[in-house]
């Protein structure tokens, strides 16, 4: 049963209140001033608290100053907008004059406490999702993972520029979300851009704008992405494709704070926070002169090292039960479990494409399943399984060797983009791998 409090100088009215309330299921505590309230028990113990504007000794109002998240609507016959306004502003849930109606009266209270019951709620939900998932969207319990969780929460407040590092599949967006909300720009936007997707013949437009008439097609004025972030963020994923010139200019933004859109002759202030993501290795792209060495260092003030899925222990059980309930949710499957010897496979699989190929795989097995238990071989197809088996079984084999023996086995049959969704990778990084590993493509 909610208490409620009444705080009410003229005993008629107050009287008039307790049974109204007391009739409708309350439990009613009287007092004729803030004062004797405070005298009877703590004002903390009441669900609710409807006190007179005006009051002997100190105004009603000032019971909202005493009480922390405890819902106090206002009443008075001295009804006015400005004393509706600054009850409210003052942190009032409602206002309601008098003479009052008694429907009114239930409604507003009823109102109130299902508001403060809300908040609760809401309050305890939150609560377990950050004792469970203290990244939003991003689950583990590994020491490493524990790590990057303690560095986005002791880097998130700050406006410090952060270079997320980690292989393709890692979950580096989640990061950058994750810094985003919670900083103090969290209200702002949130601007992404891939670098590797944007044509290099554009992507100087797309990131600083140009003005009309700067260059052949350019028929309008155009705002460019890091302008667009103002105020809030910009994720650069895939930095390490910046072209040279791009790079420069982006390193004006981290030093100056200005851009100059193509074609412009003034530059812009921009108040934005950087954050990039690379699965490259920039210190290498350094020495190759294929990446700025300021702009590394501009970058590189604050790291976060995402672990591969393959080094992440038992979280891939439980990465993989989560986005198995989300599958069989999004494509209308009922609930589906994972046999034991399909968690084996799991837990022993290198996954080159981490957690991407882990949530390809799963889609995958939810499609193909007939029955209620994914198997290994749904899970794992046969070349994948075939192939998987071999390393397996060599604990010392490397994960390019793996890579290798992989694209080896299965280029004859298999096109490029099959293999890398098999992989869990993109057609581009496949090519890149290739190239670094010296993998040329069989004609």
């Amino acid at each position: 049963m909610k208490q409620i409090l009444i705080i009410e100088d003229e005993a008629i009215i107050r009287g008039s209140i307790s049974r109204l309330l007391s009739r409708n299921g309350y439990r009613v505590v009287e007092a004729e001033s803030l004062e004797q309230a405070e005298a009877q028990q703590p004002l903390d113990n009441f669900d609710l608290i409807l006190s007179d504007l005006r009051l002997p000794g100190a105004p009603g109002t000032e019971v909202i100053n005493r009480v922390v998240g405890l819902p106090v609507v206002i009443m008075t016959s001295y009804a006015s907008v400005r004393s509706a306004v600054e009850a409210m502003r003052l942190g009032a849930v409602d206002y309601i004059a008098k003479p009052f109606d008694h429907d009114e009266m239930l409604l507003t209270i009823e109102r109130a406490l299902k508001q403060r019951d809300l908040q609760r709620q809401n309050a305890a939900l939150r609560s377990d999702i950050a004792h469970c998932y203290p990244v939003a969207g991003m689950i583990g319990d590994s020491p490493s993972m524990r790590e990057v969780f303690g560095r986005i929460d002791r880097v998130a407040p700050t406006d410090t520029t952060v270079l997320i590092l980690g292989e393709s599949g890692t979950g580096k967006e989640l990061v950058a979300r994750a810094l985003h909300d919670k900083s103090s720009r969290r209200d702002g936007p949130l601007i992404t851009v891939n670098c590797a997707a944007i044509a290099e013949n554009l992507i100087e437009s797309e990131l600083f704008g140009h003005e009309k008439g700067a260059f052949t097609g350019a028929v309008t004025s155009h705002r460019g992405l890091v302008e667009a972030a103002h105020g809030g963020t910009l994720f650069l994923d895939e930095v390490g494709e910046l072209p040279a010139e791009v790079q420069a200019r982006m390193l004006r933004v981290l030093q100056e704070g200005e851009i100059r859109p193509v074609g412009a002759t003034q530059s812009r202030r921009v108040d934005l926070r950087l954050i990039a993501a690379t699965h490259r290795d920039l210190p290498q792209m350094v020495s190759d002169g294929a990446f700025r060495e300021d702009l590394y260092f501009r970058l590189h003030v604050m790291e976060v090292q995402l672990p591969p899925l393959r080094e992440r222990g038992d979280d891939i059980t439980t990465l993989a039960e989560e986005l198995l309930q989300r599958s069989c949710q999004r494509l209308n499957r009922p609930p589906l479990s994972f046999s034991g010897e399909a968690v084996e496979q799991m837990l022993h699989y290198p996954w080159p494409g981490n957690v991407r190929e882990l949530e390809n795989a799963i889609e995958r097995a939810v499609i193909l399943e007939e029955g209620e238990v994914i198997e290994a071989q749904q899970l794992l197809p046969g070349n994948v399984t075939r192939v998987g088996s071999e390393i397996t079984n060599n604990p010392s084999l490397s994960l390019d060797d793996y890579f290798i023996a992989f694209v080896r086995e299965n280029e004859g049959t298999l096109t490029e983009t099959e293999l890398a969704r098999q992989l869990g990778i993109s057609r581009k990084t496949l090519w890149e791998r290739r190239q670094r590993l010296g993998i040329a493509r069989r004609r």
